[in-house]
């Protein structure tokens, strides 16, 4: 496995997206620690809500298109190949997110008509949604192209620019929404323009304008795309939607409470399992789509078994440690919300095993059985959710993760079934040694 790893380039590529992983999560702990003792948990509840309107709208509106690209990168033959795709998925993203930006912006002016409200941190949060897009763009297409490196650069830059803007403006304008919103999208935009200059000028370099082969990528990535719409706002109703029931059937201070504690800790499981995807995803895809198929099989072998053993190590970790991890990263204020911890550590450990789970539906573009898997996940969260934030207020809440996440991680291990592959690729090995023993022994007898 080891000379495996080498020969595939997948130590370069972990080193890289670890180093990057580690810098953008030590950036947002030490952002959410000076945050929650500068802001109320009311405030952050607000930010949280308005930040789940961002993630919808990278999840359903422009994710898709770049997880068609990132799928295709490895089959296109040449670098002019390369950047019409990039071109293709680029085109499409900035479509679909033009419309994203106007639904919200109706949104918002539907709700703050209704409620007297400003519509300002409307208009915040669609800067906000449009600068964080072009940053998973450009983020996710390097990873698909295995440049790891300029892609952790781009991250981390973002990563530590955001708090350190937030934290800046909160101390200039004092406690509101407002400051926090305007802190991350400066901190985008200038992220975004450096290495947009560093990355775009290779593309523009073999660029060739190409109607058919566009047309032709534009098929492609809506092809693969289009099951992924509905999936993804199955996966955000899965991981922000717990948001929305607390503030409609709590308040905004426990959204704050609750959003704090699941940041910390989902963090980490999160930081933890993507450093794994961006190293294997990349260089199983590129192993599946060429026909190494035992080589593929080892990878995702290999990557369950360090899921597994990550989301085991890191609830038993959160289990003994809930109470050191509370004073080391949340102020006193949010204290109260130590007890859902290991709940949300179990969630998000399911959470990681389901996304590797989905790997081989994905590599064989079958993902309209990805969608099958969220639409379960999905269901079991709108039937658990609220039921337990009925009966058992927050905590109810953090009980329903391993609940949803467990469901469709089943299903999605049923439908993929890597044990088959994992089998197959045992009785193969174990035919091969058969064969080779019986050669030695007929070259010994004769």
């Amino acid at each position: 496995m080891f000379g495996l790893l080498k020969q595939k380039r997948l130590l370069g590529d972990a080193f890289w997206a670890l180093s990057g992983q580690i810098v953008s999560a030590l950036a947002l702990l030490v952002g959410t620690r000076l945050l929650t003792e500068l802001v109320s948990p009311e405030i952050f509840g607000q930010v949280a809500l308005l930040n789940g309107f961002v993630a919808l709208g990278v999840a359903v509106f422009s994710y898709p298109f770049i997880c068609a690209g990132m799928r295709m990168l490895p089959e296109c033959s040449n670098l002019q190949e390369n950047a019409t795709l990039h071109k293709a998925v680029f085109k499409l993203t900035t479509q679909s997110t033009t419309l994203a930006l106007l639904m919200l912006m109706l949104g918002g002016a539907i709700y703050c008509y209704l409620s007297g409200n400003d519509i300002g941190l409307f208009v915040l949060t669609g800067l906000l949604l449009a600068v964080t897009v072009r940053r998973e763009l450009g983020i996710q297409l390097l990873i698909g192209e295995r440049k790891q490196r300029g892609a952790s650069f781009w991250q981390t830059t973002d990563s530590v620019l955001r708090p350190l803007m937030a934290i800046g403006l909160v101390y200039w304008e004092g406690q509101n929404p407002a400051a926090v919103l305007l802190g991350y999208i400066f901190a985008s935009v200038l992220s975004n323009t450096l290495w947009s200059i560093v990355h775009g000028g290779e593309l523009e370099t073999h660029y060739r304008n190409q109607p058919l082969l566009v047309a032709q990528f534009r098929r492609q990535v809506w092809r693969y795309a289009l099951p992924l719409i509905p999936m993804e706002l199955i996966f955000w109703i899965n991981g922000l939607g717990d948001r929305y029931v607390i503030g409609y059937l709590l308040t905004a201070a426990e959204v704050g409470l609750y959003a704090a504690t699941y940041t910390i800790i989902n963090e980490a499981f999160n930081r933890s399992a993507m450093v794994l995807l961006r190293t294997f995803q990349p260089a199983y895809f590129q192993s599946f789509s060429a026909g190494r198929s035992r080589e593929a099989f080892s990878m995702l072998r290999f990557w369950l078994i360090s899921v597994f053993g990550m989301g085991v190590l890191g609830v038993l970790l959160v289990v003994i440690c809930k109470d050191w991890v509370a004073d080391l990263l949340l102020a006193k204020s949010y204290h109260a919300a130590v007890g859902l911890m290991p709940a949300i550590a179990f969630g998000s450990a399911l959470n990681a095993l389901g996304t590797v789970f989905a790997q081989p539906l994905l590599a064989k573009k079958r993902t309209q059985a990805v969608l099958k898997g969220r639409i379960c996940g999905a269901l079991a969260a709108a039937i658990s959710l609220p039921l337990l934030v009925i009966d058992f207020g927050l905590p109810g809440a953090a009980i329903a993760n391993p609940v949803y996440f467990g469901i469709e991680a089943i299903v999605l291990a049923g439908l993929a079934k890597p044990w088959r592959m994992i089998q197959a690729q045992k009785k193969h090995e174990t035919a091969l040694n058969a064969q080779n023993l019986t050669t030695a022994i007929s070259c010994s007898d004769s």
